[in-house]
């Protein structure tokens, strides 16, 4: 992978160990030469992230929509920053300028760019890894969430399987390496689930 983008808060949150997560993956990524696609603003974990990754020398690309540039007050110090029209072309392009995603803990925001990636490797319309960095548990409960959504036969295994959740940086990453992606999609290996 060559890029990645990572969702995550506006906020920093309540428990110190979000940050240290994302300075660690900021750091990370720019000891492995690969660029972070990010939601644009330079306030909460999406700057401590951008910042950790800049301060050593790694690149960082910013997508933010124009009314948001104020709000999230946009990162002037980035290698790039896409300024577009809406939230809608915010994800297209940081869809296409990643190889893979990773959620940081967040709020609205940060699981609907999760869930939306998430519904666009079901339907096949890509096969990039997606992965959460589950700090602290953040991400437990809907975890346990989304497997009852399985028990409950409401989710595929193989779907809730394209999700790849570690609470350190390394494993995440050696699954995202590793992850190969379903090679059909689901209306095509089993029409009459639709």
């Amino acid at each position: 992978m060559k890029s990645v983008a990572v969702f995550c808060a506006s906020s920093i949150g309540h428990d110190p160990i979000y940050a240290e997560q994302s300075v660690a993956l900021g750091h990370f990524l720019a000891s492995q030469g690969v660029k972070l696609v990010y939601g644009g603003g330079q306030v909460g974990l999406m700057g401590i992230l951008a910042n950790a990754v800049l301060q050593q020398g790694g690149q960082a690309i910013g997508v933010i929509p124009g009314f948001l540039d104020t709000k999230e007050i946009g990162h002037t110090g980035l290698t790039q920053l896409h300024v577009v029209e809406n939230m809608h072309e915010r994800k297209k392009l940081m869809h296409d300028l990643s190889d893979g995603f990773i959620a940081l803990p967040g709020g609205f925001g940060t699981l609907e760019e999760l869930f939306e990636i998430l519904t666009w490797a079901q339907l096949g319309l890509h096969k990039k890894p997606i992965g959460i960095l589950n700090s602290n548990g953040f991400y437990d409960k809907l975890i346990d969430f989304m497997n009852n959504m399985t028990e409950q036969g409401l989710l595929k295994k193989e779907n809730l399987d394209m999700l790849l959740v570690s609470d350190t940086i390394s494993d995440l990453w050696e699954k995202m390496q590793n992850y190969v992606a379903p090679s059909v999609p689901k209306w095509i290996a089993n029409k009459s689930q639709l």
